[in-house]
């Protein structure tokens, strides 16, 4: 486990580390021979871990003691590596302010570093040279070890299930005919979910029901993990399963013959060869178990059904928690089993694994019960009682298709237990902490937002609720039981640990919840002394959730932080951020509801987030923007001009990055907006309109709205605008009737007097949300000619005469309309 995580973790950091030394830092006179040697020590410490990460587990086998020291000790001197290069070298951008880099590189010290993680490199080298540790081979190892169960929880689903009649219903609903009328086209049905979240207990359901076996006059069963790249093995199981029946193959078998097959957990590279042996016209139906959302829906894409799996409520978990603890058993229960169902999550494998565990006690007291809740990472990679889930947990970390997905979901872990993720607050967090970085013509945004995508994709990650617009997720958590697995392989990687640890300087991401009055920072004296010297804090994150106690006057310490999460901290001062300024690395900084005013943040030139939205801050100086790296700007701020301050122009329209700025209250004061027109970089704008001027300094708001969507006609980039008006302007309106340019989104709430006609023609527009216009429904008919339309949501008063006919909005997937009057629109559309 540890050698898997160690691999994922050094994987990035050696890649960034080479890729930095071989770029830019040959300036240092008389380094060159001490950076060469770090980086091919760097190099072959990449390679050893990378081969490590490359056999399975049954392969690679439990380390040695002097194995997992050495491993520890390769870890630790990557993040050495690291970390001298972030306290003594500025980033490429903030080379040009001498008293930033001054603050930053002092050449002397740099080179005594240099040279001390030379001398410990080669002590390194001596004794994994001296200890005979080398890389495991696999070859060797695999042929003495026997394979593993290729379906851990196989013999699972010979219990007793519960609370599984509603869903074994469904899925023999799919697999019947259409209203009665026998189908002619074969159909495959696809049970996708986690893994343990009892698919495989579900179709074993289904595939025994009595009246199925009436139905059908073969039936097969065959795990496709047993026949991995072999289609031909696969194929003979089945045959042989159908011969034993009946005696005949299946390219014999007559339309009138019904065949139920079922394939639990298939692959992508399977699915093809299973629909190729069945006749396209056949009444035959396939059931299919997967984990991954995209093979489901290749597999069921014709003729066929996806059936998302199901946690079990909190009722249903309980009884099953309780009927594995009473069976064979005679444990006495005196507990709370809300912790543990919490925990497991409605996991019907997690709920059997710790009732299995719990039941070897004679009697179950509420403190021991406690007590495993506490450490259950621990028990789930020790215990025989989880082999079966720890297996099934450990292969959906395992296959996850290269470092940087491994990394960004252990990441997650950082979070409590069920909290609710911000899917782009996520997205930016593992940006700045450089867990994303592309190597092609893309962007790392677009790589993140892919990442995400694959982990919800293969349901390890759960989205949580979405866009009521456009069907996007906004929010998403891990499952209770995999968020504690990771925890456990994050603490033992010293990659994410809590404040409560006793030597908390090792970690590279700390977590607080709900520090209790009086604690401080642990184990400082350890930080602080040891063999080379003064030790200081490697913390690159930190983040806080409910009271952060004396440890929030601690946050400065941190002098290598890139993210500072403070979002959910409830106890927080103003005073408690005046030093936040010597974060000089600090790349993302979220505030909380109890700050009022932004402390001094002009010399953080490297961040790239500043989020704003759930704190009382109303204004901010104007030279937030000038910050060289800043790209999000959250919150609902009005920026102010002082001190005579003013930005370049050749800043604006070159060098300054900001693409989000959601979003700017607009008043009396519109001098911002000609600055706004100078960014070329904007890509979301949300603007909050409060109008106590006269008509004529509208011009500059419809020279900002027109500047900002005509930008975006040389590029093919979501651009999305957001308008707040309590009321649009007659003068507004009339500026923007002969306006056009691209935006893929636009969102308007306010009152408007008339149909903007500006909407209809926008190129590229995807997303439209109106809401509040007092529009009438015939008005908002005009909507109907946008041909590229994906998602519309209208929030009105009345609809009654907003009218769709067939071959409106031809290409809408998504309609969202709440209506504050009871009568609906008509709609004479034909839907799918």
């Amino acid at each position: 486990m540890e050698t898997a995580l160690v691999s994922s973790l050094t994987k990035i950091v050696v890649g960034k580390l080479f890729a930095l030394l071989e770029k830019k830092y040959e300036q240092w006179k008389g380094l060159e021979d001490d950076i060469g040697f770090i980086k091919r020590e760097l190099r072959m410490m990449d390679g050893f871990l990378h081969d490590q990460l490359l056999l399975s587990r049954e392969e690679r086998g439990d380390l040695t003691a002097v194995q997992a020291a050495s491993v520890d000790e390769m870890r630790d001197l990557a993040h050495d590596v690291e970390d001298c290069l972030d306290r003594f070298l500025p980033c490429p951008a903030c080379e040009g302010d001498a008293s930033f880099v001054g603050r930053l590189s002092a050449g002397s010290r740099f080179a005594a570093e240099i040279g001390r993680l030379k001398s410990r490199l080669k002590e390194a080298h001596e004794r994994r040279a001296n200890y005979g540790v080398a890389v495991v081979d696999g070859a060797a190892a695999a042929g003495g070890s026997s394979s593993a169960s290729a379906s851990p929880a196989a013999d699972y689903v010979d219990r007793s299930p519960v609370g599984i009649d509603r869903a074994k219903q469904e899925v023999l609903d799919l697999l019947d005919d259409v209203d009665g009328q026998p189908s002619s086209q074969l159909r495959v049905v696809s049970v996708v979910g986690f893994g343990g979240s009892g698919k495989t207990m579900l179709a074993r359901a289904a595939y025994d029901c009595p009246d199925v076996g009436r139905r059908f006059h073969g039936r097969a069963w065959v795990v496709a993990s047993e026949h991995k790249d072999d289609a031909r093995g696969l194929l003979s199981a089945l045959l042989r399963q159908l011969r034993q029946q009946d005696g005949q193959t299946l390219g014999a078998q007559s339309e009138q013959q019904l065949y139920l097959i079922v394939v639990d957990d298939i692959e992508e590279q399977q699915r093809d060869c299973i629909k190729s042996a069945f006749p396209e016209k056949s009444s035959s139906r396939i059931l299919v178990t997967t984990t991954v959302q995209p093979v489901a829906n290749a597999c069921s894409r014709c003729n066929g059904h996806v059936y998302n799996m199901r946690t079990l409520d909190v009722n249903h978990s309980r009884d099953l928690l309780e009927a594995v603890l009473h069976e064979h058993s005679s444990t006495q229960i005196e507990w709370d089993s809300a912790p543990i169902v919490e925990k497991c999550d409605g996991l019907p494998l997690a709920l059997v694994s710790v009732a299995n565990f719990l039941r070897r006690r004679k009697e179950l007291t509420a403190s021991y019960c406690e007590q495993v809740c506490r450490s259950l990472g621990h028990h789930m990679e020790k215990e025989r009682a989880f082999t079966k889930l720890r297996q099934v947990l450990e292969n959906n970390y395992s296959t996850l298709p290269g470092h940087a997905l491994k990394t960004c979901l252990l990441y997650t872990s950082v979070f409590p237990n069920g909290h609710a993720i911000r899917r782009n607050s996520l997205i930016r967090r593992w940006l700045a902490e450089g867990y994303v970085q592309c190597q092609y013509s893309r962007c790392d945004l677009e790589v993140a937002d892919e990442i995400l995508q694959e982990l919800m994709d293969r349901n390890i990650i759960r989205p949580i609720d979405a866009s009521s617009s456009n069907a996007r997720v906004k929010t998403c958590r891990t499952h209770g039981i995999m968020h504690e697995f990771m925890l456990h392989k994050s603490m033992s990687g010293n990659f994410i640990t809590s404040l409560g640890n006793p030597n908390p300087c090792k970690f590279r991401h700390i977590f607080i919840k709900n520090a209790k009055s009086g604690s401080s920072f642990m184990g400082e004296t350890d930080c602080r002394t040891g063999q080379q010297g003064a030790k200081q804090l490697r913390a690159r994150s930190l983040t806080c959730f409910g009271k952060a106690g004396e440890y929030a006057s601690d946050f400065s310490r941190h002098e290598l932080l890139r993210v500072l999460d403070l979002e959910e901290c409830n106890d927080l001062e103003d005073d408690h951020l005046k030093d936040i300024w010597k974060l000089l690395r600090l790349k993302y900084l979220s505030l909380g509801k109890t700050i009022t005013k932004l402390p001094r943040i002009q010399e953080l030139h490297c961040l790239e987030t500043l989020d704003l939205r759930k704190t009382r801050i109303e204004t901010l100086p104007v030279e937030v923007i000038a910050l060289p790296h800043l790209s999000h700007l959250l919150g609902k701020i009005k920026l102010i001009q002082r001190n005579g301050f003013s930005i370049n122009d050749r800043f604006l329209s070159q060098k300054c990055k900001l693409q989000t700025l959601a979003g700017l209250v607009v008043d009396d004061d519109y001098e911002f907006l000609q600055i706004m027109v100078r960014m070329n970089k904007l890509r979301k704008v949300k603007i909050w309109w409060k109008p106590t001027a006269e008509d004529s300094k509208i011009s500059l708001i419809s020279m900002a709205i027109q500047k900002f969507a005509r930008a975006g006609m040389d590029t093919i980039s979501a651009r999305s605008l957001s308008l707040r008006f309590r009321k649009f302007s007659e003068v507004l309106l009339r500026s923007l009737e002969n306006s056009y340019g691209y935006l893929s989104s636009l969102k308007h709430q306010g009152e408007l007097s008339q149909f903007p006609r500006f909407v209809t023609s926008l190129c590229g527009l995807t997303e439209l949300c109106l809401s509040s216009t007092n529009l009438s429904g015939h008005d908002l008919s005009n909507l109907c000619t946008l041909c590229h339309l994906l998602y519309l949501k209208l929030v009105e008063t009345d609809l009654s005469s907003f009218v769709m006919k067939n071959g409106d909005l031809p290409s809408l997937r998504r309609l969202c309309l709440i209506v504050r009057n009871p009568i609906l629109p008509t709609s004479k559309k034909e839907l799918c």
